[in-house]
């Protein structure tokens, strides 16, 4: 095993006893990493050395620093949440008719529209809460323990100890070791084959080496210098040894909490804002109408206010708050069930119905993060098994010979490869293992009948590798073109080169490592995520366009897209994007499906644009640098696995990191999305006829043309009825396109099929008329009978003849919607028949109002289908 360089073990004592700091008091404490310094300077900086800290000293850091903890999130209390369900348009809407209903004393409605209002907002508080909670069991820590050099005394000896991680502080120096989570941002003293998985921090998805610079030079940001290690990476290969520089909200994992600021409002608070505010309009709109109506044409007064509020109180879809709750809520219990899959965010689960775009990392979505083999080229370019055979033999032996606890990635691809018993034909005699100066590893064998040799195998990177092979200058351009091609193509390959030693016993040296003669070359890809060829293929389907976003290579990137079937298009990187305006930006994000070497800027920046061109967004990320891009999606999404900050600042957590999850989560928000807008669609036109019919017929009447108890009555059995919609089964053609609720289509569908209901009930005016030409005494009364039964009935029409997905039959049952509906039109001919009829101001009414009516409602029902035949056509769903 390499030793490490003595420069570092040497490294002096520099604490002073009694001093705040070596800048002494008043100076900033704990003092901010500085790259450029040497590590005996960051020592100094951080009074400690390489022995570490006396335990005394750490206690004294730890009550003086705080915990290395980041920042806890506090989830929102049950009255906090209470309270926020009530911020919703729909529920201010309506407890402020309520609150109007009881200053008008109409006590049964202000009831039941207050109860409607508590119930819904203990089921979405209810909902989240339990979405919390799920949330909370999820989580893992960044690292429980660290492995930390401490003295007892300051002349006594270190010895090495596991200890929370909670406990670090700055000065403490800390060991490092394959599958090890960085616990602190550090600075190494010592390494050997250390290479470090930055991916939750940069998107990188291959690690990067990292290795102790005693003067360092400015290599462009923090994270490309190869002396600092961050808090959220992880261990690839090697150990090393560091001394933590930053801990708790001083680290760069930390600070990144504080970055995003408000959240934009999302697809549902847009549409929910707009519905609203038409809404609102026309409450506002419909008492004072009434009003001045009455007493212009009617020389009525303020007795008709109950009226007129009952009037506004039709208008509104009181269930609205209830409906959407229960359809979002259990949406989100099948997908948590049946798929794994955690919506934190009531709502995010109507954003996810309505995602046309889904932006996404390329590690660990496409792609499984660890590479595979993709084919072994000689030098001429054409396939050699051989050139496998002896990346084998040096993987193989380097492992055993280094004496190395894992094998490196590639090398684990490269022996995956290749038959068990290949490498096992060698004698093993020395190693020399990865070094990311050198970047290459050596392994020397023996092989069986070469007496007297040895033979030395070399593999790493094309260049350096070719740098130590016997060849011309023409030979060698060739060579380097070829490779340039193949990693062009999003291929990662190395070399491999031999040579033939006389057998010596002393040790070989990375001097050894000229004259060497190139075997080939051995190329490999990213492994393909297994089923996220199958989740490529659904998102298609269902209208969902797929961007890349990622931090690696172009080629990578678009390698891997291909492989998959998704055509890559224009790759863009980073670099591309800089000098363009967002209006060009939006241009290039039509035609690019890959933008690569992107920072967290870059991701937040695209996603942003995506939105403002109309686009609703969804963004699959799992490390600190995806936060701005979570947050500047409609929905962030992020798997189980991913950081703390990440996981709590999404909308939706996956219990695996599988595109298959995200392609059901899809579906399953579109299925309640589209029950909330059939739900809208219906009432609102609905309720919008049965205003208009009734302000026409109350000027043409001498009595109101229903009781406000009526009116009551009419609006509770549709409201009940109307609550199957929460539950409706849908046609899979229906959740092929996103549902978007637009106000601009919602106002159009609810004018036209309300004038049309509008008509229907003026028609029935026209019936009752005929048939209750000789019944001058009880007039009123069979009027409203025949007006309420009349009004349920065509709303029973409506839920089956408008709903979406309607073609639906699963087997021969039938579904909530038509069992609901059934039992409208049965309350609406029996309730005026009943003992409950008189009480509500209704009587029997005549044998010949029957047949009429069913003539009435025959061409309603014609003309709705014809209606609606004109309004179905290609589009979001409205």
């Amino acid at each position: 095993m390499l030793r490490p360089p003595a420069s570092v073990t040497s490294v002096p004592e520099t604490r002073t006893a009694g001093s705040t700091g070596p800048a002494g008091p008043g100076a900033e404490w704990p003092p901010r990493p500085v790259p450029e310094l040497t590590s005996l300077q960051v020592l100094r900086r951080l009074d400690s050395g390489p022995r570490g800290l006396v335990e005394a000293e750490a206690g004294e850091r730890l009550a003086r620093f705080g915990e290395n903890a980041v920042p806890a999130w506090r989830t929102a209390s049950w009255p906090r949440r209470l309270v926020g369900s009530l911020r919703d348009p729909f529920t201010v809407v309506l407890l402020c008719l309520g609150l109007v209903s009881a200053t008008v004393a109409a006590w049964g409605t202000a009831s039941v529209i207050l109860s409607l209002v508590v119930v819904s907002c203990v089921l979405r508080a209810g909902g989240e809460r339990r979405a919390d909670r799920s949330v909370a069991a999820l989580r893992k820590l960044v690292a429980t323990t660290a492995t930390v050099l401490r003295r007892t005394a300051a002349d006594g000896a270190p010895r090495s100890r596991e200890i929370p991680v909670d406990e670090l502080v700055p000065g403490d120096v800390i060991r490092l070791g394959p599958g090890d989570l960085v616990p602190a941002d550090v600075r190494l003293l010592r390494a050997s084959g250390l290479t470090v998985h930055q991916a939750p921090l940069t998107g990188e998805s291959a690690p990067v080496a990292k290795y102790p610079v005693d003067a360092p030079e400015p290599l462009g940001g923090p994270f490309d210098q190869p002396q600092l290690c961050f808090q959220g990476s992880s261990v690839a290969s090697g150990s090393g040894t560091a001394v933590v520089v930053s801990t708790g909200a001083h680290t760069r994992f930390a600070a990144t909490q504080s970055g995003p600021g408000q959240r934009a409002a999302s697809a549902f608070d847009r549409s929910v804002h707009g519905i609203s505010w038409v809404l609102i309009r026309f409450m506002l709109l419909t008492p004072p109408l009434v009003l001045m109506a009455n007493a212009a044409l009617r020389g009525r007064g303020f007795e008709t206010l109950p009226f007129a509020v009952a009037v506004a109180v039709g208008l509104t879809p009181e269930m609205l708050p209830v409906i959407v709750t229960t359809a979002l809520a259990r949406g989100a219990a099948r997908l948590a069930r049946d798929h794994r899959v955690i919506v934190k965010r009531l709502p995010a689960l109507h954003d996810l119905g309505a995602v046309d775009v889904l932006c996404l990392d390329k590690t660990g979505t496409l792609t499984q993060d660890r590479p595979v083999l993709h084919h072994a080229l000689d030098v001429r370019g054409r396939p050699d098994r051989e050139v496998l055979h002896w990346a084998g033999v040096n993987a193989w032996w380097t492992l055993q010979l280094a004496d190395l606890p894992v094998p490196d990635a590639l090398d684990e691809a490269i022996l995956d490869a290749v038959e068990e018993d290949e490498p096992l034909g060698y004698e093993g005699v020395a190693a020399l293992p990865f070094d990311p100066v050198r970047r290459l590893s050596t392994a020397v064998v023996r092989r069986p009948g070469r007496l007297g040799l040895h033979t030395m195998v070399v593999k790493g990177a094309a260049e350096d590798v070719l740098e130590r092979c016997a060849l011309t200058g023409d030979e060698r351009a060739r060579l380097l073109e070829l490779a340039a091609r193949e990693a062009r193509s999003g291929l990662r390959l190395l070399a491999v080169a031999t040579a033939e030693r006389h057998a010596r016993n002393r040790d070989y040296t990375p001097a050894d490592e000229r004259g060497l003669t190139l075997v080939g070359f051995v190329a490999l890809r990213d492994a393909l995520a297994p089923t996220a060829a199958a989740a490529l293929e659904v998102f298609a389907d269902r209208g969902v366009t797929v961007k890349v976003l990622t931090g690696d290579h172009p080629g990578t990137a678009a390698r891997a897209c291909t492989d998959l079937g998704l055509d890559p298009g224009v790759v863009l990187s980073a670099d591309a994007i800089e000098g363009v305006t967002d209006d060009e930006l939006a241009d290039l994000a039509r035609r690019a499906t890959v933008f690569a070497r992107c920072a967290p800027e870059h991701k937040a920046r695209i996603i942003s644009v995506l939105r403002a061109d109309g686009h609703t967004t969804g963004f699959l990320g799992d490390g600190v640098n995806d936060l701005p891009a979570l947050h500047a999606a409609d929905v962030g999404i992020c798997p189980r696995d991913a950081v703390d900050v990440a996981r709590e600042s999404a909308d939706v957590v996956l219990a695996e990191k599988d595109l298959t999850a995200i392609a059901h989560a899809i579906t399953s928000g579109r299925h309640s999305s589209v029950n909330i807008a059939t739900y809208l669609r219906i009432t609102l036109s609905s309720n919008l006829g049965n205003v208009i019919a009734m302000l026409v017929t109350g000027l043409m009447l001498p009595f109101l043309p229903m009781l406000p108890a009526q009116i009551l009555v009419q609006n509770l059995c549709f409201d009940a009825a109307q609550l199957a919609f929460a539950f409706d089964r849908l046609h899979p053609a229906a959740l092929r396109r996103p549902t978007v609720l637009q106000p601009r289509n919602f106002l159009r569908f609810i004018t036209g099929f309300g004038l049309l209901g509008a008509a229907a009930d003026l028609a029935t005016f026209g019936v009752l008329a005929l048939a209750l030409h000789d019944a001058a005494a009880s007039d009123e009364a069979a009027f409203h009978s025949g007006w309420f039964t009349e009004n349920l009935l065509t709303q029973a029409l409506v839920m089956l003849l408008l709903r979406t997905g309607r073609r639906v039959v699963c087997g021969g049952t039938a579904s909530p919607v038509r069992w609901a509906a059934a039992g409208l039109a049965v309350i609406g001919i029996l309730l005026p028949l009943s003992p409950l009829g008189p009480p509500l101001g209704m009587t029997a009414l005549p044998p010949l109002y029957y047949p009429l009516l069913a003539a009435v409602l025959a061409l309603y029902t014609v003309a709705l289908v014809v209606a609606r035949s004109r309004d179905d056509r290609p589009g979001p769903a409205r």
